[in-house]
């Protein structure tokens, strides 16, 4: 994964760069410690050493854990780290944890996270402060993942700093991601179904020495039961992290998993139905103020092609053609709130500026919206909407397109 990392790597830093792939590739740690520092820190020459890493055509199993606060995660990979290390696998773990509001590193860190594993070098482990990143993981967990696997890591574990529905990017990085439920949630597992469960390969009930696990189980499997049929059904495995307990099945059932095909779980899915002509219409961009963003693109050359204010949505708007004009031009569009309380202030006030959508350009918009609405997909949109430039549009929720909120645009070419 390229990540944000800029190409600007100079001339002078390929040899050092070179001998630091060298030695991680060899397993050294310590070179595999300084290049994720280097791509962490988005260092001169990190993209050219990610490029360098990426030819070594090394790939890991890549495990996802994930789940709420208090669900024992960091315990079971601690496990897991264990039981993978007897049979001789070597084992990186990044640990995602929140941001420290005074150093804006890890607040937990290696020490808490895991311990016992000092004097073990088929083990690495790195905690990664989240620093505000979207998803449960940090911004450049897919780079430090690759770097990893170039180490010869056999299986790279990434836990997540602890997630709510919306919080699913970890599925995008792994081959199989477990979520991590406990007995006592009550209505939790509710609130998480139209999100992190949906992309769940296999469920770990934890504690489930604790009165309420077998609710817990009940309450999934229903959910299962209630979904349409799929090629792969998420199998619902108990541990207790403390003690063990679980553990070997959980290995198992990650072995079966990865012995399937590219698999449709038994939860809500896209429709089988093809999507049409597909191309990126625009990238929809929250800024504080159109005026001021605008400088930077004109020093690129772009200009504004279009502003309009979209009452219903109460946002300002601002195309920025960056292709050759006509009507399949892929655009920037600038957002604007026009009040204190629109959906675009209150995600600049919870995340500051920057990227809010993605929209996709297709045929038959609605064909589209029916056919997700029938296939249980969550959208962000009760109907179809009139937009900037008398464009006809819908929002599906970041929940089902893997962590983005998704636009589709009704192509009029």
């Amino acid at each position: 994964m390229q990540s944000s990392i800029e190409h600007n790597a100079p001339a002078h830093n390929e040899p050092a760069h070179n001998e630091l792939v060298a030695r991680l590739a060899a397993g050294d740690l310590r070179a595999l410690s300084r290049a994720i520092s280097l791509v962490e820190d988005s260092a001169d020459g990190a993209a050219g050493l990610l490029a360098r890493c990426e030819a070594l055509n090394r790939r890991a199993l890549r495990i996802g854990i994930t789940g709420p606060p208090g669900a024992g995660k960091s315990t079971l990979v601690d496990r897991l780290v264990r039981a993978l290390r007897a049979r001789g696998d070597q084992v990186g773990v990044i640990a995602v944890d929140p941001t420290s509001p005074y150093t804006g590193g890890a607040l937990l860190g290696d020490r808490i996270r895991l311990n016992g594993f000092e004097s073990d070098p088929g083990v690495y482990i790195r905690s990664m402060a989240s620093r505000g990143a979207l998803g449960g993981v940090a911004r450049t967990a897919g780079a430090v993942a690759r770097l990893m696997e170039a180490a010869a890591r056999d299986i790279v574990i990434i836990e997540t700093v602890g997630v709510g529905q919306d919080e699913v990017a970890v599925a995008a990085l792994a081959d199989v991601t477990i979520l991590v439920l406990v007995p006592g949630m009550g209505d939790d597992i509710q609130s998480l179904k139209a999100g992190v469960m949906e992309v769940a390969d296999i469920f770990a009930v934890n504690k489930s020495d604790l009165p309420g696990a077998e609710r817990v189980v009940a309450e999934i499997q229903a959910m299962q039961h209630l979904a349409p049929a799929g090629d792969w059904t998420p199998p619902v495995v108990r541990t207790v992290a403390t003690t063990g307990d679980g553990i070997p099945r959980l290995l198992e059932e990650i072995a079966r998993f990865q012995t399937q095909p590219k698999v449709s779980r038994a939860l809500p899915h896209a429709p089988e139905t093809t999507i049409g002509h597909c191309g990126i219409d625009h990238l929809g961009v929250a800024v504080k103020s159109i005026a001021a963003a605008r400088r930077f693109y004109e020093l690129l050359g772009l200009e504004i092609s279009h502003q309009e204010t979209v009452p219903h949505e109460q946002v300002h708007t601002a195309m920025l053609p960056i292709g050759p004009g006509d009507s399949d031009t892929t655009r920037i569009e600038l957002l604007e709130a026009t009040t204190e309380d629109s959906t675009i202030a209150r995600f600049i006030a919870r995340r500051g500026e920057g990227l809010h959508h993605i929209a996709l350009r297709v045929t038959d918009l609605d064909a589209r919206f029916a056919a997700l609405q029938q296939a249980g997909i969550k959208l962000a949109s009760d109907q179809i909407r009139i937009g900037a430039g008398g464009h006809r549009y819908f929002f599906v929720h970041p929940s089902a397109t893997g962590g983005v909120l998704l636009e589709l645009v009704e192509a009029t070419g």
